[in-house]
């Protein structure tokens, strides 16, 4: 038999320290701080097993937030499988530009919402917002159900399968915003590191320099936003000025460029004139 400390030890021999943390915790049903309070805790056979299988995995690349299935994002834990993109603090600020745009009544569309989270964090922020949320995934939309109950945001949320605009015929809104896939599809950071595991239509679009599905948004946006509507999308680390003349030649005013953390520019976005 194994005490918390000794199978942490043994972990962090093929895992990163915090990794093998996490898996311990998620395994026991405790938080981190138990495991610190706690390091001469006998582990039952079971629970030893499990967390050696989810720590072979890990060594093997498999992402913890797979592992665990659940990712925290902005102060709330979304279920996540691999068919749904993992959420990431990029993301986080496309969240905040879009709150900070939103009227508390606004009628929003989420593109693409994958794991539902950026549809759910706005439905539990704005209360009395109405969202869409459209995914051409039929799996994904069904995990992003699923994080929608489970924050009790579920009857505000209409969740429609589709590509982009396809099921928002003749809909309009006051906010549009995504975070479609922008990665170009010869881009060598898709084989390595987390996103091996992650679904490849969530990251690209196949595209040469993986802007082709936010020029589809970009183009189509008009149609679905009211008058002085805002579209906010997320985009990679270098696309800023490429998506800044994408949404200038589509007639949108007051743009925006927005850096997360590091400073680096990742949302853009403008107003329907």
């Amino acid at each position: 038999m194994h005490t918390i400390k000794a199978v942490i030890e043994e972990a962090m021999l093929t895992i990163e320290r915090v990794d093998a943390h996490v898996i311990v915790a998620h395994v026991l049903g405790v938080n981190r701080a138990y495991l610190a309070a706690n390091p001469m805790r006998i582990l039952s056979e079971t629970e030893d097993a499990k967390i050696d299988m989810l720590v072979a995995q890990r060594a093997l690349g498999r992402p913890v937030a797979y592992l665990t299935e659940q990712r925290e994002f902005h102060g709330r834990e979304f279920i996540v499988g691999d068919h749904v993109l993992i959420p990431r603090p990029e993301t986080e600020g496309l969240v905040e530009a879009a709150l900070e745009r939103m009227g508390t009544k606004a009628a929003v569309a989420d593109l693409g919402t994958g794991s539902g989270a950026i549809a759910v964090t706005i439905a539990c922020e704005r209360p009395l917002a109405t969202v869409t949320a459209t995914d051409a995934s039929a799996a994904a939309l069904a995990t992003a159900k699923r994080n929608a109950r489970r924050q009790g945001c579920d009857l505000r949320i209409d969740f429609l399968e589709g590509s982009w605009y396809e099921p928002l015929s003749g809909r309009l809104f006051d906010l549009i915003v995504s975070n479609p896939p922008y990665v170009a599809a010869d881009d060598p950071h898709l084989a390595r590191g987390d996103l091996r595991f992650e679904p490849s239509q969530a990251l690209t679009d196949g595209g040469a320099d993986g802007l082709d599905s936010i020029r589809a948004i970009i183009a189509g946006a008009s149609e679905h936003l009211n008058s002085g509507g805002w579209l906010l999308l997320e985009h990679g680390y270098d696309q800023a000025e490429a998506v800044r003349m994408l949404l200038e030649a589509a007639g949108f005013g007051d743009l925006v460029s927005l850096p997360d953390l590091a400073g680096i520019p990742r949302v853009a976005g403008g107003r329907v004139r």
